[in-house]
């Protein structure tokens, strides 16, 4: 259920992004809300690169796919978006296993969870915006 939550506008980003992605090939000149969209896209695929037999617990992708939904990735140049993903599962792992152990347990975001969420998210993100 918690992936359902955050799943359903990276889905629609990662749409647009294809869709931009073939249609601006044709054309250089972009304007700033196409570049926005197309950044996006870009950070959502690094997002979901990851290494072979890695698997990703559910908790850290939930994680992250909410930091990507509420636009915590927007500011962070493409180049940094690999690091920033490590540096903020890295930071929920080894600083906050009490959360990642909640969103496992309950399977679902409440308001509390999304607070710490925002506030977590908001103190990594600080120091990767360009």
């Amino acid at each position: 259920k918690a992936t359902k939550q955050v799943a359903g506008k990276i889905k629609l980003d990662l749409a647009q992004y294809r869709e931009l992605a073939a249609f601006a090939q044709f054309g250089s000149d972009l304007d700033a809300s196409t570049k926005a969209k197309l950044d996006r896209g870009a950070a959502v695929v690094e997002i979901f690169k990851q290494p072979a037999y890695s698997p990703i617990p559910i908790e850290v992708q939930v994680s992250v796919l909410w930091a990507v939904q509420n636009n915590f990735f927007d500011k962070v140049p493409v180049e940094k978006v690999k690091p920033f993903q490590n540096k903020l599962v890295e930071t929920l792992n080894l600083q906050h296993e009490a959360l990642l152990t909640t969103i496992r347990e309950k399977g679902a975001l409440d308001d509390t969870i999304t607070g710490q969420l925002k506030t977590i998210v908001g103190e990594v993100a600080a120091s990767f915006q360009a």
